[in-house]
């Protein structure tokens, strides 16, 4: 069985150098124009050529989303903006869009993912995109295991090759395959252009028309949130997915925390990696793998509509983040003669606190830090301060120190 690709989300270029550092097979990124993720802070055309050529100079593979509902005036300059990616070397664009995709499809070696908005619920939708260009399908988040074997089963029987990706990880989004119009009506921003201000995440009473009066939907004195999903996780799920044919999996989350992207893809780097030495270490290590993935930020997981459609899948109480882990800092340089360590701060941290790196896996008490100037301080209260800490092992750049 062929171990598939780990595909992170990255929305700056730090999250680049942190997704890349901690496992990642390939990322995906947004630039300026023509992408879904409008509050991201993505990428201008200078930054996409950097991204791409620190990937591959790190034998890592980079997606550019291009995944926008196209209106008529999105397709001025679409078609320069496409070889623009190909000649800087973009391993692949990510569309939704049926005419982006023609206008893609025109550009000779660039090749296509399907966005999971395209809803490609089907083997015939798949044959199709494949046949019109593409050569990924990033499968709808509403589909079974199950169904995504069929689908995957019905396309190993066609000449050539065609992959599938589907999301193992993240937020879900009320609307079908993320496609909703309740920002845009309620709030003006429109979801489909990237702005989406998470209008399932809110407060909702239903009311009486007559009366006025407000009851709430659920048994609650502060209302429900009748549309705000639980989070996707299937670290426990390995096996099942490997079985379904799938060739990527994806984690959600460019708008997420550089410190989210290395956490997160550091657990499935790892899951799958235990998985391929010895299926039993991955089994004796399950509740391991999720315990890891709840310090960082995230709703209640659920296993989305993998096992059939789901009865529990929503969060009908609030809308908040749970989180058991504060991230500091993140090592710089290490000087192993002396011990010290050059850490960008992110959070307060003293002497005398406890404290975790994450890919050097230990932890240990903080007894001496050191501003700029090399004068001995007792905390670190500034953000992105740097600073030298007495550290008491060997820690390499990007290492995440945590409380």
């Amino acid at each position: 069985m062929k171990k598939p690709e780990l595909l992170a989300p990255v929305g700056d270029f730090e999250k680049l150098q942190m997704a890349i550092a901690y496992g990642a097979d390939a990322v995906y990124v947004g630039g300026k124009q023509y992408s879904l993720r409008a509050n991201a802070k993505n990428f201008d055309l200078a930054g996409l050529k950097q991204a791409i050529d620190y990937a591959h100079s790190k034998n890592v593979k980079l997606y550019v989303s291009v995944n926008v509902f196209a209106h008529n005036s999105d397709f001025s300059g679409l078609y320069e903006y496409l070889l623009n990616l190909k000649k800087m070397g973009a391993d692949a664009v990510i569309v939704a869009d049926i005419g982006v995709l023609d206008i893609a499809s025109q550009i000779k070696g660039l090749d296509i993912h399907i966005s999971t908005q395209a809803n490609i619920t089907n083997y015939q939708s798949a044959m199709l995109y494949k046949k019109l260009g593409a050569s990924r399908a990033i499968l709808a988040r509403e589909l079974s295991l199950k169904e995504i074997r069929e689908i995957n089963d019905r396309l190993t029987s066609l000449p050539g090759t065609f992959e599938t990706e589907v999301f193992i990880h993240g937020a879900m989004c009320v609307s079908y395959s993320g496609r909703c119009l309740l920002s845009n009506y309620m709030v003006a921003r429109d979801a489909n252009k990237g702005d989406c201000a998470q209008p399932c995440r809110w407060n909702y009473h239903l009311t009486e028309a007559k009366s006025g009066e407000q009851m709430s939907v659920y048994e609650d004195q502060r209302g429900t949130y009748i549309l705000n999903s639980k989070d996707l996780c299937m670290v426990g799920h390995i096996p099942e997915l490997l079985a379904s044919g799938v060739s990527s999996l994806k984690i959600e989350g460019r708008m997420k925390t550089a410190y989210y992207v290395a956490a997160v893809t550091r657990v499935y780097r790892e899951a799958l990696d235990d998985y391929f030495e010895s299926e039993s270490l991955y089994m004796s290590k399950k509740d391991y793998y999720l315990s890891e993935l709840k310090k960082s930020s995230h709703r209640d997981f659920f296993t989305g509509f993998y096992m059939g459609k789901p009865s529990d899948g929503q969060n009908f109480t609030d809308t908040n983040y749970n989180t058991t882990n504060d991230f500091l800092g993140v090592v710089v340089d290490y000087d192993a003669s002396n011990q010290m360590a050059l850490i960008e701060q992110r959070n307060k941290f003293s002497k005398g606190d406890s404290v975790e790196f994450l890919k050097g896996g230990f932890r240990q008490i903080i007894t001496e830090i050191y501003d700029e100037n090399g004068t001995a301080v007792n905390s670190a209260p500034h953000p992105q301060q740097m600073l030298r800490i007495k550290i008491e092992k060997l820690v390499e750049k990007f290492d995440i120190m945590r409380k």
